[in-house]
């Protein structure tokens, strides 16, 4: 999280945080401080204007359930997708949704950094003395994003109803785990992909091909994309992980490339082998960044 920029004479020493010797753990809580002391100004601001929070808010609640209306309206007309019933497709897209839904509420706002680095505003993160990622993902924090995360708690609480899962200690774990750790991942690939963006300025729909279009395609059973897919999103960027795995494990079901069942306990440990390769292309992105000199 360095600012990657030289002092030049007449300017400030730079923040604690970014010295030689201030440890990677003492930058995290400061990153962490700033993050939450920069969205608490961000509610404020939204709570200013209630009657436009709500209505935001459910609007944002109807355009994603049309998702799983869409859904619906398939089984309108099959008996299974797949092989797949509708509580056990629900399964699926609740879990993918609300851990989407809490990582884009999270870590949306990097995708706008594209945009800073084009018009050189991201100049004014880097002088401040604030972690410049806690900056760019607490900006114009959307606390309607809540919308998203209460439509996909709703679906996955519709299937846990309807489903008939033989519940064991692991299967009642599993589920907020596979939650918090596809957050974790999504998190991760938001972080990646702004990455990307100090590189390739114009890239914020690359991004989005892995994050909204990430969850799109878990919100469907595995068995009807192509192996190569389900291999990319299971090896390459490791998707699978948010659900399918862990919600196959869930349900009973194995998964279509034969993987034995214990790698469906392993998305806390993905999450935190993406975050570290996150981790090092954002610095590896803001070291190379140059300003716009304007």
């Amino acid at each position: 999280m360095e600012s990657g920029v030289g002092l030049r004479a007449g300017e400030p020493e730079p923040a604690a945080w970014s010295r030689p010797g201030f440890d990677d753990r003492s930058r995290l809580l400061e990153g962490v401080r700033a993050y939450g002391l920069i969205v608490a100004m961000w509610l404020r601001s939204t709570m200013a204007y209630r009657a436009s929070f709500v209505m935001t808010t459910l609007g944002n609640f109807v355009v994603t359930a049309f998702d799983f209306v869409t859904i619906m309206l398939m089984f309108a007309h099959v008996d299974a997708l797949g092989g797949y019933t509708l509580p056990e497709i629900a399964l699926l897209y609740g879990t993918s949704a609300t851990a989407f839904g809490l990582s884009d509420l999270l870590f949306g706002s990097v995708d706008r950094l594209g945009r800073r680095v084009r018009d050189g505003t991201l100049d004014t993160l880097l002088v401040r003395p604030v972690p410049v990622l806690a900056q760019v993902a607490a900006d114009r924090f959307a606390l309607r994003r809540l919308g998203r995360i209460t439509q996909g708690l709703l679906v996955l609480g519709y299937a846990l109803m309807t489903l008939d899962i033989a519940w064991t200690p692991l299967r009642v774990v599993m589920l907020p785990l596979m939650v918090l750790s596809g957050a974790a991942i999504f998190g991760a690939v938001f972080v990646a992909g702004a990455a990307f963006q100090f590189f390739a300025q114009d890239a914020s729909e690359v991004q989005n091909a892995f994050t909204y279009g990430g969850t799109t395609v878990l919100q469907y059973p595995p068995t009807i994309f192509a192996k190569e897919l389900v291999r990319g999103v299971t090896f390459v960027v490791p998707l699978a992980f948010v659900s399918w795995l862990p919600a196959l494990y869930v349900l009973g079901r194995d998964y279509p490339l034969g993987l034995p069942g214990w790698v469906a306990f392993l998305p806390p440990v993905v999450a935190g082998l993406c975050w570290l390769l996150a981790g090092l292309a954002w610095r590896t992105g803001l070291r190379a960044y140059r300003s716009t000199g304007s």
